[in-house]
């Protein structure tokens, strides 16, 4: 009789344990897609009134970007003239140096349209900078072509940190420079490369990366230095994305209509 009821309380035990050990034995199998910790945010999606950064403080754009303005809404139809919402949101970005609260508001007032719509915009693309960055914003590829490319772009973020002295995500203490990791920039010929505010650096390596920063730095300490910043562009030498060993092919001068074989 006791050994009956016992019965289905000890099957109910077994099955659960056979299928613990099933799952167990499967992540133990199973590699996890990537190694680094989880980082949760909400700050791509919702704002967070700060002392630099709330609707209290004033925005007005100046004078010379109101002109701008004026001439940017001559591209749109008076009826569609808030389709120019992402040109005057990079605007006012330039001007504040951030995108800020103010800045949305007032692009909402300029457009005539709700704030919501704005910061629906604004929170979208990662080109609007929501919180305050420094003065050369330093946004390092990190994908494949740049892990792979040249000395690879691990080699570069780890000489920026020791350059400026902060991590992903940090402004160094004089409000200089921001440093992130971006995804694809589009220079994948020219790998490893950054970008810093709107110019391209390529072809890098540790070397020429940390000269570019004491570059930076020092235009703006010693104005007469600012001449020695480094073009944009690649700093190996090349021209553009051409090859490193010059011309190798189409090194002949082009057949023109009245060039025939000379065996005809």
């Amino acid at each position: 009789m006791v050994a009956s009821k016992l019965t289905p309380f000890l099957l109910r035990t077994a099955v659960w344990s056979a299928s613990r050990v099933s799952r167990q034995s499967a992540q133990q199998k199973t590699r996890a897609f990537s190694l680094a910790a989880p980082r949760r945010s909400d700050t791509l999606m919702v704002h967070r009134n700060t002392p630099d950064n709330n609707p209290d403080i004033p925005f007005k754009f100046t004078p010379e970007n109101e002109a701008v303005i004026t001439e940017i809404l001559k591209r749109y139809p008076p009826q569609y003239k808030k389709a120019a919402v992402m040109p005057i949101l990079d605007l006012g970005q330039r001007q504040a140096g951030f995108t800020s609260i103010s800045v949305m508001n007032e692009v909402a007032r300029i457009l005539e349209m709700p704030p919501m719509r704005v910061y629906e915009v604004a929170s979208f693309y990662t080109m609007y900078n929501r919180t305050p960055v420094g003065k050369f914003h330093v946004q390092a590829c990190t994908t494949t072509p740049c892990q792979l490319g040249g000395c690879g772009s691990d080699v570069i973020v780890k000489a920026i940190k020791e350059e400026l002295g902060i991590k992903q995500g940090e402004t160094t203490k004089d409000g200089l420079f921001t440093f992130i990791e971006v995804e694809c920039l589009g220079a994948c010929v020219n790998a490893p490369m950054v970008q810093i505010n709107d110019d391209y650096y390529e072809d890098l390596t540790p070397e020429t990366t940390k000269s570019l920063l004491k570059a930076l730095r020092g235009s703006v300490t010693d104005v007469s230095k600012a001449d020695k910043v480094p073009a944009p562009g690649p700093l190996s030498g090349r021209h553009t994305c051409e090859n490193s060993k010059g011309i190798t092919n189409l090194t002949s001068e082009p057949w023109g209509i009245e060039t025939t074989r000379s065996d005809l």
